[in-house]
């Protein structure tokens, strides 16, 4: 049995992990609602994660202290929007293949990032340690509350900025999309883009305000991960975090809420492998077999969502108004 203070870190575990996945998910949402696919959210991740390790550490140098990580995540969101720009100027303006574009994008973020590290810190292959990250918060009183304290102070409580940042812009995207005619309008040119462009709305510019969200929030997602849980960037600091973000996005079904479900679920994957080597029995299981978990479930997931989820129809086909 887990007792349960164990539960509670379990809790946390999930929602640290979950973080990066629910930012990036959310951006990958808004490009794909526009009707552009985007396979590129793990190069817009490594943007950010690149961007907020630079952003910080030259922040710190600059004697801002605890500021410091929040340049870093604003840093995170431009250089996001940046590299978005890469693909919605090839996929929008020039109509190249919208998988392709961003299978490029994810090679040519590694490339980029790897290089620029060894350029700034002598050949080093990974940014040097930061010294400012963000804490998580931290409520002692709720803590010490006999059975709800370790779960509500230990486990969700006493979570990172970026957490309660990433739950409360689930149920903002939620009410952006499907309560105001921005929204609309973003649903409208991922579905039949045409009737959209017939009654006035502008199909090309919502697809690339779509793709820059996207940039934003995967970048947002990148520089979660640096700068809470490794704080530093390596070329293998994402890890695979942007394709499991985009199985989120299809197991979710292009919904915010169920984006956040499943979020939380590939996040306890995640989890659950710190876990597990407390139970005896584990001790017959590789390690190789527990670290791939998480992978196993997001390809489980995606063989058994991809039948019975409903893409928007005009996912992956670029517009041209001109044959409408």
């Amino acid at each position: 049995m887990i007792d349960l203070l164990t539960f509670g870190n379990l809790i946390n575990t999930t929602l640290v992990f979950s973080t990066a996945l629910i930012f990036a998910a959310l951006g990958g949402l808004f490009s794909e609602r526009s009707g552009v696919v985007n396979i590129g959210l793990e190069g817009l991740m490594v943007f950010g994660a690149f961007a907020a390790a630079i952003g910080t550490y030259y922040a710190e140098e600059a004697g801002m202290g605890g500021a410091s990580p929040w340049v870093g995540l604003v840093t995170a969101i431009v250089v996001g929007v940046l590299g978005s720009l890469i693909h919605a100027v090839a996929t929008i303006t020039f109509k190249a293949d919208q998988t392709i574009s961003g299978v490029v994008i994810n090679f040519l973020a590694t490339g980029i990032t790897l290089y620029l590290v060894k350029l700034l810190f002598e050949g080093a292959g990974e940014s040097p340690l930061l010294m400012n990250r963000l804490a998580k918060l931290s409520f002692p009183d709720i803590a010490a509350i006999p059975v709800i304290g370790p779960i509500l102070g230990t486990g969700i409580l006493n979570s990172y900025p970026t957490t309660f940042i990433a739950i409360i812009l689930v149920f903002v995207t939620y009410y952006v999309l499907y309560k105001t005619k921005f929204g609309l309008r973003m649903r409208a040119v991922g579905e039949h883009p045409s009737a959209a462009d017939t009654v006035g709305v502008n199909v090309n510019r919502m697809r690339y305000i779509g793709v820059m969200l996207s940039g934003a929030l995967a970048g947002l997602g990148g520089a979660t991960i640096t700068l809470t849980t490794t704080g530093l960037f390596s070329h293998t600091t994402i890890s695979g975090q942007g394709f499991i973000a985009i199985a989120a996005l299809i197991f979710g079904k292009w919904n915010p809420l169920g984006i956040f479900g499943a979020a939380l679920f590939f996040g306890f994957a995640q989890a659950i492998r710190n876990y597990v080597q407390l139970f005896e029995w584990s001790a017959s299981i590789p390690q190789d077999f527990i670290l791939m978990l998480p992978y196993v479930l997001t390809v489980i997931v995606l063989v058994v969502a991809v039948g019975k989820s409903r893409a928007p129809a005009a996912l992956g086909e670029p517009y041209d108004p001109g044959k409408r």
